[in-house]
């Protein structure tokens, strides 16, 4: 778990990057055989600005993703996050990026063949779980949730 000062920083950072509140929501994070799914749900189901300002964050970043630009997440966590360099550097079409809006925000699953493309994906997901510190978990594929 990174130590609260760089939890800190990145939430700082995170503010400049996503448009919803990091306070109102919590980042989810299910590592699979092929890939992974990112979700950010809100804390509280009545706050349906948020919820929208979710879900356009995360169209935005999979049309990103989808072209190699992890941008928002390198301004976040940094140039050197765990994963990010083997992310960027992928070739169009090894990684698929599949949005879908969901009850109380949206997700992003990501999948690949490619066993080093697997690996800096989850251990990209790993990095975003330990500098979001209490707004993120990682979710285990059967759901049972690790909380910081």
């Amino acid at each position: 778990m990174a130590d609260e000062a760089r939890q800190a920083d990145v939430a700082q950072r995170g503010a400049q990057v996503m448009p919803f509140a990091l306070s109102s929501t919590i980042h989810i994070f299910t590592k699979t055989p092929d890939g992974g799914a990112q979700q950010v749900v809100v804390r509280d189901l009545a706050d349906t600005e948020q919820i929208k300002l979710v879900r356009e964050h995360l169209q935005e970043m999979q049309t990103r993703f989808e072209r190699g630009d992890f941008s928002g997440p390198s301004h976040i966590h940094g140039d050197d996050m765990p994963g990010l360099a083997a992310l960027r550097s992928a070739k169009p079409g090894e990684i698929s990026f599949a949005y879908r809006d969901i009850d109380d925000g949206a997700e992003i699953t990501y999948r690949t063949t490619d066993a080093t493309l697997l690996v800096a994906i989850h251990a990209w997901f790993d990095a975003q779980v330990s500098d979001h510190g209490a707004d993120a978990v990682e979710v285990h594929e059967h759901r049972q949730a690790r909380m910081p």
